[in-house]
């Protein structure tokens, strides 16, 4: 039994009237709660919804009037992991390759991206950075950056930026398998 009595969360979507009919799911939800501490499911929320808006906030900084987020997210896809086919990108960024077409066809018409027979299979294309592409992507990540280092230079003493940098390597284990 939950040390709250087996209730239901108040952040729990069943508890909305859009998904009041279908509660089961925060029950269940609630229910695999059982052994984990409440400061340890509060941390998991708090940092999700913080890993969210810090992520949505550093995509604005360096987001040209020109692009459309989903333009600046494949292209910035394509400078990280280097040639790939539009169907890999779909998948990577959760998209139907209908629409990733779509985007790539507009980033090629800004110069920013080339298309080109794989070689290993003359039927499909990989997608490439052009040099605009890649001073694009460069300038956007170094604009990110120095935001980042601004905002924490600005809004944390030396000694909250070192409690930073030692939650970073906490936080790490998390990514490890």
């Amino acid at each position: 039994m939950r040390s709250d009595g087996g209730r239901v969360p108040d952040n729990c979507p069943g508890k909305t009237e859009q998904f009041r009919l279908d509660s089961f799911c925060c029950r269940s939800y609630a229910d695999g709660m059982d052994h984990i501490s409440d400061s340890a499911v509060r941390a998991a929320r708090d940092l999700r919804v913080v890993f969210s808006r810090l992520r949505r906030r550093i995509r604005e900084i360096a987001q040209d009037a020109d692009l459309t987020p989903s333009q600046e997210s494949a292209l910035t896809l394509v400078g990280k992991h280097g040639a790939a086919t539009a169907s890999a990108l779909a998948a990577a960024e959760g998209v139907r390759p209908q629409s990733m077409a779509t985007t790539l066809a507009a980033l090629e018409q800004h110069g920013l991206i080339r298309r080109a027979p794989d070689p290993d299979d003359g039927r499909r294309q990989l997608v490439t950075l052009t040099d605009a592409g890649r001073a694009r992507v460069e300038g956007n990540k170094q604009v990110r950056e120095e935001w980042l280092a601004r905002a924490f230079q600005d809004r944390f003493t030396a000694e909250e930026r070192e409690a930073v940098l030692r939650a970073l390597e906490l936080m790490d284990r998390l990514s490890q398998p």
